[in-house]
């Protein structure tokens, strides 16, 4: 089969042409519907905070995880055939949490900073929303794209949980080896990563339970980051707020495009990593840092702005630098 001049296969150069904002809106309005409905739940309805609480420990503990393990089970890791594109997921990554970690040692900028309110909120810079990246990755390059986010989605999770944790536990002057083990969304994984590179697949019997739990994960962990949101505490950590969506959302996009060049990846791997980094962040990031014991409703609000920012970095992304 001929591929076109661009490198793309034939017929996704002109599906990434017809991508306006309106498609990366659209990709992204569950989300935030979700969001909505749990604030508006949380607020107006008997389903009050000692509901929600329950939720998130159910969703920490139990959904999260399963949804995390069958992620990377069913993501094909293979190495050798995009070295490039790996390479340059850990460097992005490696990028984006060396960003949100230095802004409390910023000379100016680091005294606005609390520093708990950043060991919470840092991975909301780094972290990324897969349901999206996935869906996307389809829209614009077909099996080719979901072939190719796997890979970077099954080498950058590990990295970039650890990534999360780290400053919370550092914060909080705990054991950091013992808080990753304590942690089910690290537990769940390393398990994920071994099941995968041992060659296993989850068994058919099993299979449409898992993905339920799984799949459910998504919905209450949205619904409860709405419901702890609360939009006074943005107005009061501005400077941080403003900093981590400023990395996630307009210069993580930067430092891929560098990359891309720096490492000659073809057309289509640069799609991919440049959708990929100017992704939403993860939906899970509230649940995290509330389990954890930091400020969830703050980092519940930062998680709903960068759903919003999304439309507007990936139409950045892949229609200016791209």
């Amino acid at each position: 089969m001929r591929r076109r001049a661009s490198g793309f296969p034939r017929g996704c150069a002109r599906t990434l042409c017809e991508t306006r904002p309106v498609e990366f809106a659209r990709l992204l309005l569950p989300d935030f519907s979700l969001i909505a409905c749990g604030f508006l739940l949380c607020r107006f309805t008997p389903l009050d905070r000692e509901v929600w609480e329950q939720v998130e420990k159910l969703v920490y503990y139990v959904l999260f995880p399963v949804l995390l393990f069958l992620s990377i089970v069913r993501s094909p890791l293979d190495p050798a055939a995009a070295s490039g594109l790996i390479a340059a997921g850990l460097l992005l990554g490696v990028s984006g949490i060396g960003l949100a970690y230095a802004l409390p040692a910023l000379p100016v900028l680091g005294r606005y900073i609390d520093r708990r309110e950043h060991a919470g909120a840092a991975q909301v810079a780094f972290r990324f929303n897969s349901f999206i990246a996935l869906a996307l990755s389809e829209r614009l390059l077909g099996a080719a794209g979901l072939q190719l986010i796997a890979v970077l989605i099954g080498v950058c999770v590990p990295l970039f949980n650890v990534g999360a944790v780290w400053p919370m536990a550092r914060h909080a002057r705990s054991n950091f080896g013992a808080a990753l083990l304590r942690n089910p969304l690290i537990v769940a994984t390393a398990a994920g990563l071994a099941y995968n590179l041992a060659g296993f697949s989850v068994p058919e019997l099993l299979a449409p339970t898992l993905n339920r739990i799984g799949g459910s994960s998504l919905a209450l962990g949205l619904m409860s980051a709405g419901a702890g949101m609360q939009f006074g505490s943005l107005a009061r950590s501005r400077a941080l707020s403003v900093s981590v969506l400023a990395i996630r959302h307009a210069l993580l996009p930067l430092v891929a495009w560098a990359l891309a060049r720096l490492l000659r990846l073809d057309p289509a791997q640069t799609t991919v990593l440049l959708a990929f980094s100017a992704l939403p962040t993860a939906s899970s990031c509230y649940v995290l840092a509330s389990r954890m014991g930091y400020n969830g409703s703050y980092v519940a609000g930062l998680v709903t702005l960068s759903t919003v920012l999304g439309a507007a970095s990936l139409t950045f992304a892949l229609s200016v630098l791209r």
